[in-house]
């Protein structure tokens, strides 16, 4: 199965939820990077080991993040 993430660095606050609910660990806040708004956002450190259980894309109140199975 492949999988596709897409994070919307723009629309995410860096609120750190995704990284709280993701079951293989692999969301982190990129702390290099500021987005427009001055926050943080979030970033896959290994999509290989995503699971695809949209976790991280339901829990995001700002709908930043999109998970597609193929």
């Amino acid at each position: 199965m492949k999988v596709t993430m897409k994070i919307d660095a723009e629309n995410c606050k860096g609120c750190g939820l995704c990284v709280s609910v993701c079951p293989p660990g692999i969301m982190e806040i990129n702390r290099s990077m500021t987005n427009q708004k001055g926050y943080h956002p979030a970033h896959n450190v290994d999509l290989g080991k995503c699971i695809a259980c949209g976790s991280c894309a339901i829990t995001c109140p700002d709908a930043a993040i999109t998970i597609e199975k193929e």
